[in-house]
């Protein structure tokens, strides 16, 4: 019998006796495998999750809990907040966000029907306190519901689609909500009857005349062929910890060294291309470090080892991270007076790198030439000081003088500062989950859905906090339903 592979289907000629059968196979547990198997037992199919770790959780189980919804006059906790969010605005800055890799479809469906999800969520027993928490925040530290979690109020998206706080997270106290999101989701599936497979690694799938059938998985040291009569979908995260196929693709995440995933191989990537699918923008990455706790430092000034100013300080802090890698040699600075500096969080392990009674005596023990740094932050304050920012377009509350002495430089440095960081790019997918080739057509039989697609969170450049968990619960409901009618 041939050897099973991630990179080419077995043909099902070569198998010799099924292990298992079901209507639909779902190969990783984490948010979006789980919101497959709800839909797909909904719609009557038999259902089997298989799970190479020990339980439910993958990627989503170490996020925030966070899911970004809006759209059709806004939710319940948008509207009592005092926020009316219209689909078009939603729609719009969800393009927006996604940049020169945008999805269109994906953004306007997820639009149109981002309330009916949020309404589904609760239906399935996920809870929201309902209230608005105002500030630049990272996660709620409390079980707050509604939080401004991406670039919404700051320019450019503020002049081409009406600012709502939309980021939506599920009422728990504290940071960590994804643990307990998964774990209700988990709990809706298994309800619904589907079976679930843990310490199951998939090896490959199974093809039959151009349809993909099945997989080969290992268990308890057995190899086991499991048929799927009516479709296989791949839920199995995106690539951040295989360093080859980043190394291939993703080259830049190369300058920070903090990944975050769950065994994020990219399993699901190169078995869904050695079907004859097809991976886009697979050179996409998110990264953030957390340089606004605590909040006063949000206010900050960043500049690049020359001394010049890169980013409008009040976006998205993953936005400006980003813009931040981006930025000449292995680290920039956070600017900041006696007013807004506080000490850093431990563990964003960002360090004093200057201090001064004037912006030149930064400059100067930063070994910049004279000059530079003094001039930006000379051109800024000024400019501040009226409420503009000619350059970049900062706006209030953000905008603020810096010119309490004494003066600091903090330093964010590539290799040494937390910057963690997952993928973005993967599976072409159908607005249904369709795992489709290089020619547009589907790869029958094969859906996928979370991060080893591309879905709205598309361009690091343009990320909000919510996106990721409201691509792999939405499409993943959609590729559980796509596959259940095979």
């Amino acid at each position: 019998m041939p050897e099973p592979s991630l990179h080419r289907p077995l043909p099902a000629a070569a198998v010799e006796s099924w292990d298992h059968e079901t209507d639909v196979l779902i190969i990783g547990f984490g948010a979006a495998g789980a919101c497959a198997a709800i839909e797909a037992a909904n719609a009557g199919a038999r259902v089997t999750i298989l799970e190479r770790n020990s339980g439910s959780g993958g990627a989503s189980a170490l996020s925030g809990g966070e899911i970004y919804i809006g759209g059709n006059g806004g939710t319940d906790a948008q509207r009592a907040a005092g926020f009316e969010d219209s689909t078009e605005a939603f729609e719009t800055y969800l393009k927006l966000a996604g940049g020169p890799c945008v999805n269109d479809a994906k953004c306007e469906l997820y639009a149109r029907e981002a309330l009916d999800h949020y309404v589904w969520l609760k239906a399935q027993g996920v809870p929201y306190r309902g209230n608005f928490l105002p500030g630049k925040l990272i996660e709620p530290p409390d079980d707050s519901t509604l939080i401004w979690s991406g670039s919404e109020a700051a320019a450019p998206f503020c002049d081409q689609a009406k600012p709502a706080p939309r980021g939506h997270t599920i009422q728990h106290t504290g940071w960590g909500g994804g643990r307990p999101l998964v774990d209700r989701l988990e709990a809706r599936a298994r309800e619904l009857g589907a079976g679930v497979r843990v310490d199951t690694r998939v090896l490959g799938l199974i093809e039959d005349g151009g349809r993909i059938v099945g997989a080969v998985a290992k268990s308890d040291g057995a190899i086991l062929h499991l048929r799927a009569t009516r479709g296989v979908v791949l839920a199995t995260g995106g690539f951040v910890m295989n360093e080859a196929m980043r190394r291939k693709h993703c080259p830049q995440t190369f300058r920070i060294n903090d990944p975050i995933g769950d065994r994020d191989d990219g399993a699901g990537i190169m078995m869904g291309i050695g079907a004859g699918g097809e991976a886009v923008h697979m050179d996409q990455f998110f990264t953030t470090c957390p340089w606004t706790m605590p909040e006063p430092q949000a206010s900050g000034v960043f500049v690049n080892i020359h001394g010049q100013r890169f980013i409008n300080e009040d976006c998205y802090h993953g936005r400006v991270s980003r813009c931040a890698v981006d930025q000449p040699g292995g680290k920039v600075y956070l600017l900041l007076d006696s007013a807004h500096f506080s000490q850093p969080a431990e563990f964003a392990r960002t360090d004093i790198a200057a201090t001064g009674d004037s912006w030149e005596e930064v400059e100067a023990e930063l070994g910049m030439p004279a000059g530079t740094l003094a001039h930006t932050m000379a051109f800024y304050n000024a400019h501040a000081g009226e409420g503009r920012d000619p350059l970049f377009d900062k706006r209030a509350p953000i905008l603020t003088p810096l010119d309490k002495a004494p003066f600091v430089a903090l330093e964010l440095n590539f290799q040494t500062s937390y910057f963690s960081f997952f993928t973005l790019g993967g599976l072409k997918t159908s607005v249904n989950g369709e795992v489709l080739g290089a020619d547009g057509d589907p790869v029958k039989g094969l859906f996928a859905a979370g991060r080893c697609t591309h879905g709205l969170p598309a361009w690091g450049h343009g990320y909000s906090s919510g996106l990721s968990l409201a691509d792999c619960t939405f499409f993943g409901r959609q590729a559980g339903k796509a596959a259940a009618h095979g």
